[in-house]
């Protein structure tokens, strides 16, 4: 076996760059969390009408993880990152902003450019993740998502600390917009440009594999983000199976987050101190699990790592839900955490293996992983109004299980094997993911 490359100081300058926005990304969203229900309280509203506010969070996450794909192809990784760092900041002083003059229009749209922010520059990350890891011949991907965890962690506890003081609202948001743009500026200027950018054809414009997967005859007649462009990459069967991997173990993540303490309390009756308590043990087990799997993963291989990640998830699921120990459930979610830890990040990694189009299937993998994030959660909400949160977090259990059913998939694949759909011809572009 050969060993992988020695890292030079670019490439080390690259890696520290993006693990520290992703903490810096992971604390702006905790901090927001931690403060959610002072600003409730600060704009006056009810709990009905903040779901309305908050609704402004889930469509600039939408919006900017759809337009990500497509922008990284076009001017490439450190751009994304740039204006999704920039939109993040924006949206911080505008929350802030709004939550001082108490108006609820002006909180949404700052959680819609936060949103935004987050979508553009999370999308764009895996692609400088994945390009990093085929630089290197490591893992690098599970300790980035693991800055994120970690910094959901460090968030938390200081929201924590200054709602416990009373610390106004809108100054700490604006301090950790300030924080943001900091390590923004650091990021992008350390990030080397064109990961992931697909460079033009003599002659012509850029020309994606996706978009000559489409059938665009004469390679420069179709525009790369087009929609045949985009959906071109889901005829890999291998890709799709990699693809229902990604949203389970995004599900089940986004459950947590979304639902843990509320299940807490009102599946198991805890105290509401206590549900927050059970959501910080899985974080902190989230975190554990990101920084520790990398040697796991360079031993076992992807494919048994998200194997045995989304059983011992299940198990933990399954306690949670079949329970009625209200301390065994507590204990449960380290393994619910540790299971799903590595599952998301892996799967992006795999995605990206041994084809020649790997950014546009990292993007599209990480498009379906954001959207079960996004769409899940709420979900999930509709269907515990009719059967009960325990009840319906059955659905996890069973994606869980369907995923561990499917690891095959994420195999390396012989070299040139799956990477275009049958009768594509040469494309005249590259994919500029090393640099």
């Amino acid at each position: 076996m050969k060993n992988p490359p020695v890292m030079d100081a670019t490439t080390r300058r690259w890696r520290a760059a993006l693990f520290l926005f992703m903490l810096a990304t992971g604390v702006s969203m905790a901090s927001w969390v931690a403060r959610t229900p002072a600003v409730r309280d600060a704009l006056d509203v009810t709990t009905g009408s903040m779901g309305l506010v908050l609704f402004g969070l889930s469509i600039g996450s939408m919006a900017g993880v759809l337009a990500s794909g497509g922008l990284v192809r076009r001017r490439g990784g450190r751009q994304a990152i740039a204006i999704g760092a920039g939109l993040i900041v924006a949206g911080l002083l505008v929350i802030a902003g709004g939550t001082a003059l108490e108006v609820s229009a002006g909180v949404f749209c700052g959680l819609a450019l936060f949103g935004a922010g987050m979508g553009l520059a999370e999308v764009a990350f895996n692609i400088e993740g994945a390009a990093v890891e085929r630089s290197l011949g490591r893992p690098v991907l599970p300790v980035l998502h693991g800055c994120f965890s970690l910094g959901t962690v460090v968030g938390a506890l200081l929201g924590m600390g200054l709602t416990a003081v009373r610390f106004p609202v809108g100054w700490h948001l604006a301090a950790i917009a300030v924080a943001v743009a900091a390590a923004g500026v650091w990021t992008v200027r350390a990030v080397p440009a064109g990961t992931g950018q697909e460079e033009a054809a003599p002659g012509g414009p850029a020309v994606s594999d996706a978009a000559s997967a489409a059938g665009s005859e004469g390679g420069g007649g179709r525009h790369p983000d087009g929609i045949r462009g985009q959906l071109a990459v889901w005829r890999d069967r291998r890709l799709v199976m990699i693809g229902l991997i990604v949203l389970a173990m995004a599900f089940a993540e986004g459950s947590a987050n979304d639902w843990l303490p509320l299940l807490m309390v009102d599946g198991h009756g805890t105290s509401a101190t206590a549900g927050s308590l059970t959501f910080m043990l899985f974080a902190v087990a989230m975190t554990t699990g990101r920084f520790t799997g990398g040697p796991v993963l360079v031993r076992y291989g992807p494919a048994a790592v998200v194997r045995a990640s989304a059983l011992v998830a299940a198990v933990g699921v399954a306690l949670v839900v079949f329970s009625d120990n209200a301390l065994l459930a507590g204990a449960a979610v380290v393994l619910w955490g540790l299971g799903a830890s590595l599952g998301f990040p892996v799967t992006i990694s795999a995605a990206g293996e041994g084809t020649r189009n790997a950014s546009a299937r990292v993007a599209a993998v990480s498009t379906a992983g954001y959207a079960a994030f996004l769409v899940g959660p709420p979900s999930l909400g509709f269907l515990a109004d009719h059967v009960g949160l325990r009840n319906a977090m059955v659905v996890v259990l069973v994606l869980l299980v369907g995923a561990a059913l499917i690891t095959r998939a994420l195999r390396t694949p012989p070299a040139g094997a799956g990477e275009e759909p049958p009768g594509t011809p040469a494309p005249g572009a590259r994919q500029s993911d090393l640099v």
